[in-house]
């Protein structure tokens, strides 16, 4: 292979980390491409447990990575941008210019050359054009948008406190997002009580609204049915069948003209591509911007440019629907492409992706979790709950942190994230 293969990747996510690390480790630090991966974030921190870091239970210092001290390690280099183009023709990607902390240009517009293109920008919340949601909603989509929201969480909770006031907080979106960060909150306010406070519970007033007929829509009606009463065991108000038509800063508005009063409203409905990708390149996209694939994760106008996890639509050739935008089919498509893109680089076909559902898998903070298992292996399509679920939902970031440092380093992180969490605070309201 040649060493001016370029290999490109942009989204440090869950898929494109794990691509940039593994192919890395194997063709860049032989010399045999350069890989780069960009991202107009520093650090990387595993999505599913952002709902942890906006509700103040974990710390982001035990848990993210810098992505310039892991390419070091790892054999790849990172940029620092955010794709705004596609030159097919010139084969390169372009930066939007980006701003300092003080709004002033810190870097101009930039253009990135590739060979091959891995395109793996996530996925966020869809505000459907709702009007008002993105001027007076939270989301909860990438690291800044969970501290952000965090923040507004301290300083409702002290005007709450302060004035003896009920602090209102809605969540619109019954799927995996929106209800782990329901449960996640009842479990700040309940510590918090442990802190002096023993009204602060009292005060909080928290509501779960989903426009379908029954929380978790992608998972079996009794783990629906049990979620929601758990929630609402945890003093949750939970309204299915709801649709919201506009939100301001008083709160959400129903079809039926009712307000849903809110002091801090959260959007995590929906679920489409960055906007960016829309029609990128003159790269076919669909209704929620995901690039179309083929089997071999090459989109089909282009062979030169891949997509990965949920920015991607791939429906597989037995299937009648597209895979979903989860963690699992993420990983599993960046493994597949990772041990194949080198050897296309050199003229070998790449083998059709073939996914193995291990399942889904929810948890409720410390309360309860649920397991919907998949097709493969014992106990095809069957449920598991408790302990053992929650277990199995742990073990998910743990499989992908071996894969990103290896076993003995993300030992040793393990047991400095429990050291770190017997040093500090439980949790962060203050």
């Amino acid at each position: 292979m040649s060493r001016a293969n370029r290999i490109v990747i942009v989204g440090g996510g869950i898929a494109g980390l794990m691509l940039a690390t593994r192919l890395g480790r194997t063709l860049g630090r032989a010399g045999a491409a350069r890989v780069t991966l960009v991202d107009c974030h520093p650090t990387h921190l595993w999505k599913p447990m952002l709902h942890t870091v906006a509700a103040g239970t974990r710390d982001v210092a035990h848990t993210q990575i810098a992505y310039l001290a892991h390419a070091c390690s790892h054999g790849f280099t990172y940029q620092a941008g955010r794709m705004s183009g596609l030159d097919r023709v010139r084969r390169e990607i372009v930066l939007e210019e980006m701003e300092g902390h003080d709004g002033k240009r810190l870097l101009g517009e930039r253009r990135v050359p590739y060979d091959a293109l891995v395109l793996a920008l996530g996925s966020q919340a869809d505000d459907a054009c709702v009007p008002g949601v993105r001027d007076v909603c939270h989301f909860i989509d990438s690291q800044p948008q969970a501290q952000a929201f965090h923040a507004a969480l301290q300083c409702e909770s002290l005007r709450s406190a302060v004035n003896d006031d009920a602090l209102r907080i809605v969540i619109a979106g019954g799927g995996t997002t929106g209800v782990a960060l329901a449960a996640e909150l009842s479990r700040t306010f309940a510590l918090a009580a442990g802190y002096g406070d023993p009204q602060i519970c009292e005060r909080l007033k928290l509501t779960l609204v989903e426009r379908g007929p029954r929380l978790l829509g992608a998972f079996p009606p009794d783990v629906s049915a049990s979620t929601q009463d758990q929630l609402e065991r945890l003093g949750f108000r939970v309204l299915t069948e709801t649709r919201v038509v506009c939100a301001d800063r008083d709160g959400f508005y129903r079809d039926d003209g009712q307000l849903i009063p809110g002091d801090l409203l959260v959007w995590a409905a929906g679920v489409k591509a960055p906007d960016c990708l829309r029609g990128i390149g003159g790269l076919t996209t669909n209704d929620a911007n995901q690039l179309v694939v083929r089997a071999t994760l090459q989109t089909a106008q282009d062979e030169r440019i891949f997509a990965l996890g949920d920015c991607a639509s791939l429906t597989p050739e037995q299937g009648s629907s597209a895979l979903p935008p989860t963690a699992q089919v993420a990983t599993q498509q960046a493994a597949h492409l990772g041990r194949h893109l080198g050897a296309w680089l050199e003229g070998r076909a790449i083998p059709p992706f073939a996914y193995r559902d291990p399942g889904a898998s929810l948890s409720l903070s410390g309360y309860n979790a649920f397991g919907a298992l998949g097709r493969f292996g014992f106990f095809k399509g069957g449920i598991v709950r408790g302990r053992f679920a929650q277990w199995s939902h742990a073990m998910l970031y743990r499989r992908h942190q071996h894969a990103l440092h290896g076993y003995a380093r993300a030992t040793v992180l393990l047991g400095a994230e429990k050291l770190g969490g017997l040093r500090g605070p439980r949790i962060r309201l203050a």
